[in-house]
C-alpha cells in the first residue's frame, strides 16, 4: 500500500478548486476522473474516494493540522498528510510531506474526536441546530451515520426491463447485486462501480436513484392513465420513477424554474423511453394558475437543507448556511401554499424533502394545515426516514388528501 504521485497531485488539485475555487466536489471529481486514459479502476476509485474523503473530514483534518482557511497549497499538503498517516499509509519521501508529525497527527486525533462537531467534522451552527430539532442522543448517531460513505443503489426501468433481468444482465459484467425488502426496483452494489459507463445505462435499463429517493413515487400512489404534476422536478429522477409506474398512460408534468434542468430531464426520459411527459417552466404564476384543481396527484419535492444526503454531498456541510435553512423554510410554506391548489378535489399531495429536520418537515405540514388553503385537506400519513436508521438518504414525505 503505497502513496503514488501523480494520483495524489490529482487529489491535491481538485481539493483545490473545492475548498479555495467553490466548485463542487462531484463536478471536479468527475473531471479528475478523466485527466489520465491510463489509469485503471483502482487509481480511479484512489482519486474519487479521496477527494471525497478528505472534503467529508475537513474541519477535523483542518484542525488536526493546525491550518485555517483560506488554505493555500502547503495548507492542503498537511491535511493530506493528516489523512495519510490516519489510513496507515507509509508517509513517502516527497518535499510536500516532508517532517509529517506522524505521532502528533495521531495524539491530536485522540484528543480532538473528543469534541463532536470536530469529530464530526461539521460547523458549530449545524451540530447545534442538530440537537435543537432532534435532540443529543438522535442527532449524534444521525450525524455519525451521515459520515459514512453513501452506498450506490441503481432504480431498474420497468418501462425497459425487471429487476431480475437487470440483475443478471449487471452479473454478466461482473457488478453484484443485492436487492432490497418491499423496494421492487432496487438494486444495491455490493462493490462501487461506474455503472454509466454501462450498455446497460446507456440504453435505459436503470438509473442511480437512492433507496429513500425510491419510495417517494410510490407513496404518491400513482396509477397509469391519470395527470399527475410533478412541481419540483429539477433534473427528473422521480419524474422518470412515477412514469414508469404510470406505464407511460395518462399524463405527466413536469415543472421547474430552471429551464437547464428541464433539458437534463429531457435527455433522460428518451433514455429511459418515459414518452408521457409534458414539460413546463415556471416562468410565471399563470404557469400554477393554468392548473387549478387539474391534477389527481401532485408531488412537491421541496426545496430543502439537504442534511438528509450529506453522505451523498459532503461539500454541502460547508456551502450550507444558517440564513439559508432560514430561507428555504419560508420557499417551502411558499410552494406548499401555492403548488397544492394544482390538487383536485378527491386527489392526493405528497409533500417531500431530502432533510431530516421537522422545522423542514412535519412542522411545514402542521403549519400548511392550519392556513386557509391547507384547510382544505387532510392529513393521511407520513414517514420520517433517518440514515442512521435506514442506512440510506435521510428523507421525509407527507401524503395529504384533498378534500371532495
Amino acid at each position: 500500500m503505497r502513496l503514488h504521485r501523480n494520483l495524489v497531485y490529482t487529489t491535491i488539485d481538485s481539493l483545490n478548486a473545492i475548498f479555495n475555487e467553490g466548485e463542487y466536489a462531484d463536478k471536479v471529481v468527475a473531471r479528475a476522473l478523466k485527466k489520465d486514459k491510463r489509469w485503471g479502476s483502482s487509481d480511479r476509485k484512489f482519486v474519487a474516494e479521496t477527494i471525497y474523503e478528505i472534503v467529508r473530514w475537513k474541519r477535523l483534518y483542518s484542525e488536526i493540522a493546525e491550518v485555517k482557511e483560506p488554505f493555500d497549497r502547503d495548507n492542503i499538503w498537511r491535511m493530506f498528510a493528516v489523512w495519510a498517516v490516519l489510513r496507515g499509509y507509509p508517509i513517502p519521501d516527497w518535499r510536500q510531506l516532508d517532517g509529517t508529525p506522524e505521532r502528533k497527527i495521531k495524539g491530536r486525533f485522540d484528543e480532538l474526536s473528543k469534541i463532536r462537531a470536530i469529530k464530526e467534522s461539521i460547523p458549530d451552527w449545524m451540530d447545534e441546530l442538530g440537537v435543537k430539532e432532534l435532540g443529543e442522543k438522535v442527532w449524534a448517531t444521525e450525524i455519525a451515520a451521515q459520515n459514512q460513505q453513501a452506498k450506490v443503489i441503481l432504480r431498474t426501468n420497468t418501462l425497459k426491463t425487471t429487476r431480475d433481468k437487470l440483475r443478471s444482465i449487471l452479473m454478466d459484467l461482473n457488478i453484484d447485486t443485492e436487492t432490497l425488502k418491499d423496494q421492487p426496483e432496487a438494486l444495491v452494489l455490493k462493490e462501487r462501480a461506474n455503472v454509466f459507463l454501462t450498455d446497460a445505462f446507456k440504453e435505459g435499463l436503470f438509473e442511480v436513484q437512492d433507496a429513500s429517493s425510491q419510495l417517494v413515487a410510490h407513496f404518491l400512489d400513482v396509477k397509469p392513465g391519470m395527470r399527475v404534476v410533478d412541481t419540483c422536478a429539477g433534473a427528473g429522477g422521480k419524474t422518470l420513477h412515477i412514469a414508469s409506474l404510470m406505464e407511460n398512460k395518462g399524463q405527466l408534468i413536469a415543472m421547474d424554474l430552471y429551464e437547464s434542468k428541464l433539458k437534463q430531464l429531457k435527455l433522460r426520459a428518451k433514455r429511459n423511453s418515459a414518452f408521457n411527459i409534458e414539460y413546463r417552466i415556471i416562468d410565471t404564476t399563470k404557469v400554477i394558475k393554468k392548473l387549478h384543481e387539474k391534477a389527481d396527484r401532485v408531488l412537491i419535492d421541496a426545496p430543502c437543507s439537504g442534511l438528509g444526503v450529506l453522505k451523498r454531498n459532503p461539500d454541502a456541510k460547508w456551502k450550507l448556511q444558517p440564513e439559508f435553512i432560514d430561507n428555504i423554510r419560508k420557499v417551502q410554506a411558499e410552494v406548499l401554499e401555492s403548488y397544492s391548489k394544482i390538487v383536485k378535489p378527491g386527489g392526493k399531495l405528497v409533500y417531500a424533502t431530502c432533510s431530516v429536520l421537522p422545522s423542514e418537515n412535519q412542522e411545514q405540514i402542521k403549519k400548511f394545515l392550519t392556513s386557509e388553503t391547507g384547510k382544505n385537506f387532510t392529513f393521511a400519513k407520513d414517514v420520517k426516514i433517518l440514515a442512521s436508521e435506514s442506512g440510506f438518504d435521510g428523507f421525509y414525505m407527507a401524503l395529504l388528501e384533498r378534500k371532495a
